[in-house]
């Protein structure tokens, strides 16, 4: 490649072969906003809103390490007029809690952080009802064009094909990470995110999704697991086919010298338990991003072995 030619992080990416299971970005809290107008490169601390609001509801997501992004429906955009805002959250047992809102003032967007406190102060302990939480499930694609342009150009088919399908349940976004597994997707408050899907095996992949069954192909990762956990259940879901969202739990993690040693409990009670080992390396540095120049470190997980445990 030439020094002039344009670099797409998401191409690099597909030819160097970079493992897709383990890269999910961590989180159990969403905060959604609905914003029709350009998205900034830096998305939520870019648009115009209240300083004060947006202080508030910025220090309140940080305390919970919630993920503030854009949202908008694909297609035409209808200028001014009302937004929806929500704050969705998986809970330490797997409940889903959902708040749904709509803003016509910056201020309206202060029930955000009231929220987020209430999700804050059960600490550990079971967050209570929201209010929304029979809702379905959302989709999340993102599309954010400022900051990278191959979740632009490889997400935007992808939000057309899902839009298509489920009106009411798919979003554009902004960034949500791992810019080069583009398209990328993210259902939430599942906390299940995807890449490397086109338009006709994003639809597949949701299809199953909606129905229960969670495949390890396009499959990045559980949000509410730590890397190499999420390498050991897709390394489960690929050997051993679709499963539910918590059909397989993690019993116990251990450190050894050169890989993790991880015991998961399987879906069913004849399924048993398994022994997973898991290598994480530090990749070489490389550029992993359309618009970064400077090469960067990324985590690889690799799936060693897959045992039945005895005990």
């Amino acid at each position: 490649m030439s020094a002039s030619a344009p670099f797409f992080c998401a191409a690099a990416a597909d030819r160097r072969g970079d493992p897709l299971a383990g890269t999910a970005p961590r989180g159990t809290t969403w905060v959604l906003i609905e914003y029709r107008g350009a998205w900034p490169v830096n998305g939520f601390d870019g648009i115009d809103l209240d300083r004060a609001v947006h202080d508030e509801v910025f220090a309140v997501a940080r305390v919970l390490r919630a993920r503030i992004l854009l949202v908008r429906r694909h297609g035409r955009r209808r200028p001014g007029g009302s937004g929806q805002w929500a704050v969705l959250h998986r809970t330490t047992s797997g409940r889903s809690r959902q708040r749904w809102g709509v803003w016509r003032r910056d201020t309206d967007l202060e029930e955000i952080a009231r929220i987020l406190r209430a999700i804050a102060e059960a600490g550990d302990g079971e967050v209570a009802p929201l209010g929304d939480d029979d809702r379905p499930s959302v989709v999340l694609v993102c599309a954010h064009g400022q900051h990278d342009v191959c979740c632009s150009v490889r997400g935007r088919p992808v939000a057309e094909a899902l839009s298509d399908a489920w009106p009411e349940r798919v979003w554009e976004c902004t960034h949500v990470g791992g810019d080069r597994f583009a398209p990328n997707v993210l259902v939430v408050p599942d906390g299940v995110a995807y890449g490397r899907l086109t338009p006709g095996t994003a639809c597949s992949t949701i299809e199953q999704h909606f129905a229960g069954r969670i495949s390890a192909d396009h499959l990045r990762g559980y949000t509410d697991l730590v890397p190499v956990a999420q390498a050991a259940i897709a390394a489960l879901l690929a050997s051993f086919g679709p499963a539910g969202r918590d059909d397989y739990a993690i019993v116990s993690m251990d450190r050894g010298a050169e890989s993790w040693r991880l015991r998961v409990r399987g879906p069913h009670p004849e399924s048993g338990r398994y022994d997973i080992e898991v290598a994480a390396v530090q990749a070489p540095a490389r550029r992993l991003t359309c618009r970064g120049s400077e090469p960067a470190a990324s985590l690889e997980c690799t799936v060693k072995a897959i045992a039945r445990a005895s005990g």
